[in-house]
């Protein structure tokens, strides 16, 4: 079904776009450090809030992009088009809702997670957090038109509409932090402004008639109970399994707030560099999803394996490489980060860590999880990501972190314990075959 130049057409465009979303990432830490460590501290928080909403959103996402994707593999583009419709609907709806509560409960929030922290870090938090939930609406309509691209196999529009975004984002935070100065709202309004912008170009490119699949207002104003109800049974699961991972890390990252600044801010600065690793693995669990989902939707489950295989061998190769070109890179990266010395040499620590686990176990943790996800098989998926979630990130966390004193060290251990139990559970259930006879449409 997918020839080595359909891979390429469908890869390339996701690493790039994977790429322009970690830069962003990574000039934000770095513009806003030069405003100091409590700056650095307050953004680094509420990105893992942040990261919490943005996860259950994109989760809601991929289960209208599998549902998208097997009726376009069984060539029923009519349901297709209803199904877009219908995920834009609920994607918005629910980023609103998202964003409001954040808004209105976001010092509580905050002081739930965070609440030891130090006033000025609390203070960059507060401004940074209200900014940044204002886009969580044009974030939704964004990603639910962006699943619509991705099913179709066109992952290059979704490329350039990010290469409009992060270049606004990064032009924007030059403008704010060096030449205004506005501090940590420099990069939170041009974050607001991009992701309007490309909520709007993406989602105004999803109704032109040359699409495979158009979105339209007839789909989008019309309730279709079952149709929402078959994105939801993939979405809820997905969206329960990956939310809770996220407020896992939520929930070691405030367990890291009580370290001090110095751990705080070394966190911060590797979890921003530690995305390069991972580029490739993180495009694979884009790609994955119309990959198998369309093989399934042609009960082509044979060449669902098959394709799986062949997407994991690349991103353990590209692991392998990119980790190592960051451990020896490490040097000169971290002088873009004007923080102090121990900082940064705690910072580099992490990195090192990271790269050796995500070589190990990055791909069997998320690129097989999201295949049996696309396949239909969202309970088993869900069961592993809270068990391993509750018992490893967050249990493990506190004993190696709190407990045995070993500080933020201790819960990047954490972390590779839980990688560790996701991949022997999902390579388990990949081999036993269960996924091949689950059903997402009829």
């Amino acid at each position: 079904m997918f020839s080595n130049q359909d891979l390429k057409k469908l890869l390339i465009p996701l690493v790039i776009e994977q790429i322009l979303v970690m830069l962003v990432g990574m000039v934000d830490t770095v513009m806003v450090s030069s405003v100091g460590e409590a700056a650095v501290s307050g953004v680094a928080l509420v990105d893992m809030v942040n990261y919490l909403v943005i996860t259950v959103l994109t989760a809601l996402t991929t289960g209208g992009a599998v549902v998208l994707s097997q009726y376009l593999g069984r060539r029923q583009a009519d349901q297709a088009e209803r199904s877009a419709g219908q995920l834009m609907t609920v994607s918005a709806l629910f980023s609103f809702v998202v964003a409001l509560v954040c808004i209105l409960f976001r010092r509580t929030i905050l002081g739930l997670f965070f609440g030891a922290v130090e006033p000025d870090v609390m203070d960059a938090a507060l401004t940074y957090f209200l900014v940044t939930a204002c886009s969580f609406p044009f974030l939704g309509i964004y990603n639910a038109a962006a699943a619509q691209f991705r099913a179709m196999g066109r992952t290059n529009v979704t490329m350039y509409v990010s290469l409009l975004m992060n270049a606004m984002n990064i032009v924007g935070d030059f403008i704010g932090v060096r030449l205004l100065q506005t501090g940590v709202l420099g990069v939170a309004v041009p974050t607001l402004i991009s992701r309007a912008t490309a909520a709007l170009v993406l989602s105004a490119l999803a109704f032109r008639t040359g699409n495979e699949v158009r979105l339209s207002w007839r789909h989008i104003l019309t309730w279709d109970g079952t149709t929402t109800a078959r994105i939801l049974r993939v979405a809820v699961p997905g969206g329960v399994e990956n939310g809770l991972f996220a407020l896992g890390k939520v929930l070691v990252t405030s367990i890291v707030s009580n370290f001090g600044t110095v751990q705080i801010a070394a966190n911060g600065v590797a979890n921003s560099i530690d995305q390069i690793a991972i580029i490739v693995v993180s495009s694979v669990n884009l790609a994955v999803i119309t990959v198998v989902g369309q093989c399934m939707g042609a009960r082509e489950q044979e060449q669902a394996e098959h394709y799986t295989k062949k997407l994991m061998k690349v991103s353990y190769l590209s692991t392998g490489a990119l980790g190592g070109l960051v451990c020896l890179a490490l040097p000169l990266i971290l002088r873009f980060y004007n923080l102090e010395p121990e900082t940064l040499r705690l910072a580099a620590v992490l990195i090192v860590m990271h790269n050796v686990l995500a070589f190990l176990l990055h791909p069997t943790s998320f690129n097989l999880a999201n295949s049996l996800r696309a396949a239909g098989d969202v309970q088993f998926t869900m069961y592993v990501g809270i068990g391993s979630m509750l018992v490893f990130r967050l249990g493990s966390a506190f004993l190696f972190g709190v407990v045995l004193e070993l500080g933020v060290l201790g819960v990047w251990i954490a972390m590779g314990m839980d990688w560790l139990a996701r991949s022997v559970c999902f390579v388990w259930r990949w081999h036993k075959k269960t996924w091949q006879s689950c059903q997402v449409i009829a």
